[in-house]
């Protein structure tokens, strides 16, 4: 994993480090890493990154640097990859698995498979995980390389660059085919993990969908949801609100299942190195209505 950048007429007189925090959004803490460890060169050869750049400097950052990430254990598991290059690895997670490992799923959370999937090919990095799914969830989750592929697609997700589709069965028959549902989620009191609607304390959330699929029989909708928010919970929340709560979820209904019927359907992302986006798809073999 090595990035490189050639100095264009517009960057002569620009410092490496200016290079490193407008062109390649490389943050302050990692650009010191980075740094301290003597990762970067400028025409093949280590430099210091105050100097001014000429007309074309190569500059490259070796980010293949070892990793301490012995703090999740590896678990053999039968991963879903739907996409994979240098970078970042990208995978399919059924229902009923947890992103993260913790003290009732220390050895089988999806990050404890990709661990063990990382030791198999010979990376040495921590796991991290660039978006969550919730527990019950399936569906896409995307697993950067290294610290600098996390922090590139953390940032397209604050800057809504980042795209995410999710497909859901909700109860019921909603009023309108298309719609957005805007409504601000908080935190419900005396809870860590449900959240509600408030109109005094909640953060902006924004719900667009489009239903797919009526079933007179089984009275559900399937919906294709786009967030423009990333709230916990928040199709959850908004479709529990709006009187269509999703089957299968406990939490905010009483519509019992045996899954949250909840998928990560679609990302649309900019890989490193590229200025085209691409779109990765992923179709849940359970939904049915």
């Amino acid at each position: 994993m090595e990035l490189k950048y050639i100095a264009k007429k517009e960057d002569i007189g620009l410092t490496i480090n200016q290079i490193l925090q407008s062109k390649l959004k490389i943050s302050s803490r990692l650009r010191q890493q980075i740094i301290n460890e003597k990762l970067i060169t400028c025409n093949e050869l280590l430099c210091d990154t105050r100097k001014n750049l000429e007309l074309g400097d190569f500059i490259n950052i070796d980010f293949n640097y070892w990793e301490d990430n012995s703090n999740i254990v590896p678990t053999p598991m039968d991963l879903d990859i739907l996409y994979e290059d240098e970078w970042i690895l990208i995978v399919n997670k059924p229902s009923g698995i947890p992103v993260h490992p913790s003290m009732q799923h220390y050895e089988n959370s999806l990050s404890n498979g990709i661990k063990f999937y990382f030791d198999t090919i010979g990376l040495h990095k921590k796991i991290r995980p660039v978006n969550r799914l919730d527990i019950g969830t399936s569906g896409i989750v995307v697993f950067a390389k290294c610290a600098y592929s996390h922090e590139y697609l953390s940032l397209q997700m604050q800057n809504n660059t980042f795209s995410k589709t999710y497909l859901a069965i909700v109860h019921g028959k909603l009023d309108e085919n298309t719609g957005t549902i805007d409504l601000p989620i908080a935190r419900k009191n005396n809870s860590i993990i449900e959240r509600c609607i408030d109109f005094e304390t909640g953060k902006p959330s924004i719900t667009k969908y489009e239903v797919l699929d009526y079933s007179i029989v089984s009275n559900c909708s399937l919906v294709k949801c786009n967030l423009i928010t990333g709230r916990t919970h928040q199709i959850r929340v908004h479709f529990s609100y709006i009187g269509h709560p999703l089957i299968g979820d406990s939490l905010y209904s009483n519509f019992d299942f045996k899954r949250l019927m909840l998928h990560c359907s679609a990302i649309k992302f900019t890989p490193i190195n590229t200025n085209d986006f691409i779109i990765i798809k992923s179709t849940p073999k359970d939904f049915y209505i």
